[in-house]
């Protein structure tokens, strides 16, 4: 792997780019403009499906006065609203990553996040105090960048936990394409199955195996824009099924549906946004509603997610675009946490949940992506989504997903870079590698690949090897993972 300062002697010998090529070092990271668009095309439909999924999450969900984020009664009139503010933030935050960060990353709502805003924190409190929680854990996080110790605790991650969180976050993705396929399900004796029954079922696994089958094929046979070829293809293939069979969304009486948007063109290609969610958070409103050790615990539990899910995410697409130095840090990784943080507070304060990284964003990286101007791409189109609402509503996940199948085989091909005859590297490296797809969290992977590593080294008297910074991030992790009794216990 070529380090940054061998990037940089070579570029000062050739031609000084200009223009777009200048300012975001595409010919200097082996990128073209062409390539660079593509990426950005395909990170959007890749992850174009929050849109439609975050409103699902956080509209239907009653906080503790019994209102619905975005107004009504719960029944959806509520879901544009959501959808609106979700497409702005992550527009603009994406933006902002690519121009000041100059990284192919982009960045929206985070699953998980959202989900824990609303099923844990948003039914103890008003929406407006869920969201101030988000807002502080956002600028905390900020302060922790700002004064180095975010990317203190980075570098002090040895190299072998860096390269298992790439492939457990590999692992990961692909699982989550295979389940938001229909593929995998949950099964009735076991925790996963083929299927709904233990065998395939339902024309939208069909389409989703034919472009799976689709993007391997042109991925082999190296043709350019091979990922967004086979999104668009395959949503062809969706539309042309759903007007033959008019099979219509996924629920309890239609199990065999699509999983999130229907297939169908739209009746208007155009839609008005409203944006009644911005500014809807009450900063300190928490700790008079629930306390301020409750207010506290649920901060500093957003925080532990948001602050190492971004570490992995950044981590695991510079490994795969080729752009880490000899120590595994990305470049420019202060600005890429600076943009991240201000992410976090920028959702809650638009009243959407905490904004983080997108390790989607490694599906534009395998199609060349390599800059920021990826990001500018993919957050233009989130912004034009906002308007262009019907239309990115008709792109299935089963068209998209192919696409996280085969990029988290490309991640996993960095597992030969861990040494698995030494067991203080092997132990750690596994537990983060395959808690990240058992558990749904990457969170939970790099937080027991930490303790492990700690544990090893003190059983086996090398306490002295362990940097102290990790030592502390253990110790943060027991709380982590403790946080359920410790809250019981203090309440």
């Amino acid at each position: 792997m070529t380090n940054q300062s061998e990037t940089d002697a070579a570029v000062s010998s050739s031609p000084r780019a200009t223009g777009i090529d200048g300012f975001f070092h595409i010919s200097e990271r082996g990128s073209t403009v062409a390539r660079e668009v593509r990426g950005g095309l395909v990170t959007f439909f890749t992850m174009a499906y929050i849109i439609v999924l975050n409103p699902l999450i956080l509209g239907f969900a009653a906080d503790a006065d019994g209102k619905f984020l975005g107004g009504g009664t719960g029944h959806g009139e509520n879901l544009a609203i959501i959808a609106a503010g979700t497409a702005l933030v992550a527009g603009l935050m994406t933006i902002l990553m690519g121009v000041v960060a100059n990284y192919p990353l982009a960045l929206a709502t985070g699953l998980g996040l959202n989900a824990f805003v609303a099923f844990s924190i948003a039914t103890q409190m008003t929406w407006a105090d869920a969201m101030g929680l988000v807002v502080i854990e956002g600028l905390l996080i900020l302060v922790l960048v700002l004064t180095g110790f975010r990317q203190a605790v980075f570098h002090a991650v040895p190299a072998h936990l860096k390269v298992a969180i790439s492939v457990g976050i590999g692992l990961f993705i692909a699982l989550i394409g295979f389940v938001d396929a229909g593929f995998v399900r949950p099964g009735a004796g076991t925790p996963v199955q083929l299927g709904p029954t233990g065998e395939l079922a339902g024309w939208p696994v069909v389409v989703f195996i034919v472009g799976l089958l689709l993007v391997i094929t042109l991925w082999v046979r190296h043709v350019k824009g091979a990922i967004l070829i086979s999104i668009i293809a395959t949503t062809v293939v969706a539309v042309v099924v759903e007007a033959i069979g008019d099979l219509g969304q996924k629920s309890s009486d239609n199990p065999l549906g699509w999983s999130l948007s229907v297939p169908s063109f739209p009746d208007k290609v155009f839609d008005t946004p409203h944006f009644d969610t911005l500014g809807h958070f009450s900063l300190l409103g928490s700790f008079q509603s629930v306390g301020v050790v409750t207010s506290v615990l649920l901060i500093f539990t957003l925080m532990l997610a948001d602050f190492f899910d971004t570490m992995g995410t950044m981590t695991a697409i510079g490994a795969e675009a080729g752009l880490l130095d000899e120590e595994g840090t990305p470049p420019h990784s202060q600005r890429i946490l600076v943009v991240d943080s201000i992410a976090a507070a920028a959702g809650g304060a638009a009243g959407v949940s905490s904004n983080t990284s997108y390790i989607e964003s490694a599906s534009g990286v395998g199609e060349g992506a390599r800059t920021g101007l990826a990001s500018v791409v993919t957050g233009v189109l989130f912004l034009l989504s906002i308007l262009l609402a019907p239309l990115v509503a008709m792109i299935p996940s089963e068209a998209a997903v192919p696409a996280l199948v085969l990029v988290g085989f490309l991640m996993m091909q960095q597992v030969k870079g861990i040494d698995w005859d030494d067991l203080e590297v092997a132990i750690p490296a596994f537990l983060t590698i395959v808690l990240m797809p058992f558990t749904y969290s990457i969170t939970v992977g790099i937080g027991a690949g930490f303790l492990a590593h700690v544990l090893i080294k003190l059983v086996r008297g090398k306490a002295s090897e362990v940097h102290a910074l990790l030592w502390v991030v253990a110790a943060l992790f027991v709380v982590y993972f403790a946080i359920s009794p410790i809250t019981d216990w203090l309440s």
